[in-house]
């Protein structure tokens, strides 16, 4: 039996949060799964030590539009999939199902606007396989050598983030890592990219400066098993945050104009922090980057380091 899954949103943050159902899946019909999925999700590298995944199949700009219709629609059909599973409510990927050949079509009800990313993609697949399915993520890798040093602490930080008011002020965490090495030896990992070289440059040039390695070089696969050996990590709320948490590694978040019941409340290996007056109500609009307590996350980062 081959098997489709489509998964079309953007971020890496989505794909960790459907990795649950997409385990789920695989182990229902016991065979590997494929993946639709854009290349913002990072999945090639994110699930390439993966045993549930067979194949990961890029969903680019030529498969967009009318000409992308039909493309994508003959790739599928050459791979000759017995069932799909769409975690959308999209006519088109229902069209594209049909017009491969797809047998089986199983998906979100057509046409709803809007949902929880979470609820309705535990919903669904409950539905599929008929038995409960937990949200906390796994990321497998193969490589989990720890060879940090055993004295330190190891302290992920995320400070980049997909727009400028969903960043923390850098300022504070470079003051939060002051306050941090004040009762504890501790390493810090700077989960930022290239395109985020001003940011790691000026924490590089900061007076903890010298107790810190960043990931502006790294790949996303080789910064896995660095994170995954972390004692804590703490970010804004951005892929980083997603990966460690599905690594099993403590992850404080802090939501400030993103949706914390959505992204926030899958795991129990995530607490979060929103800003002063928000209570688990942060949106796309909240704005709130200068109401994040800089003593609840000092508070929260020691009693997590415990």
């Amino acid at each position: 039996m081959k098997i489709l899954i489509i998964q079309q949103r953007y971020g890496i943050g989505d794909l960790i949060i459907f990795l649950p159902y997409i385990h789920a899946i695989s182990k229902k019909f016991n065979t590997q799964v494929s993946l639709l999925v854009k290349k913002s999700s990072k999945a090639l590298d994110l699930l390439a030590d993966d045993n549930h995944i067979d194949e990961i199949i890029i969903l680019d700009k030529e498969k967009d539009g009318l000409s992308g219709f039909f493309k994508l629609s003959n790739e599928l059909k050459k791979r000759k999939f017995n069932k799909v599973f769409i975690f959308n409510s999209s006519l088109r990927y229902n069209l594209i199902a049909k017009f491969s050949g797809i047998g089986s079509i199983q998906q979100y009800p057509l046409f709803r606007s809007k949902d929880n990313i979470v609820h309705s993609a535990k919903i669904f697949t409950e539905n599929v396989i008929g038995k409960v399915v937990s949200t906390e993520p796994n990321l497998k890798i193969k490589n989990t050598n720890n060879n940090l040093d055993k004295n330190l602490k190891h302290i992920c930080l995320a400070i980049s983030a997909s727009g400028q008011t969903k960043r923390w002020d850098l300022q504070n965490y470079i003051k939060l890592c002051q306050e941090l090495i004040k009762n504890r030896k501790c390493k810090f990992y700077i989960a930022a990219g290239a395109k985020d070289i001003d940011l790691i440059n000026n924490f590089k040039n900061s007076d903890v400066g010298k107790n810190c390695e960043s990931f502006e070089k790294l790949s996303i696969k080789q910064t896995l098993p660095i994170i995954k050996n972390c004692s804590l990590a703490i970010c804004n709320d951005t892929g980083f945050a997603h990966i460690a948490c599905a690594l099993g590694v403590k992850t404080l978040t802090l939501f400030m104009d993103s949706p914390v019941m959505a992204y926030g409340k899958y795991s129990s290996r995530m607490e979060v922090i929103e800003p002063e007056g928000e209570k688990d109500s942060t949106t796309h609009d909240t704005l709130g980057k200068d109401r994040i307590s800089f003593e609840k996350v000092l508070a929260k980062a020691n009693q997590m380091l415990i």
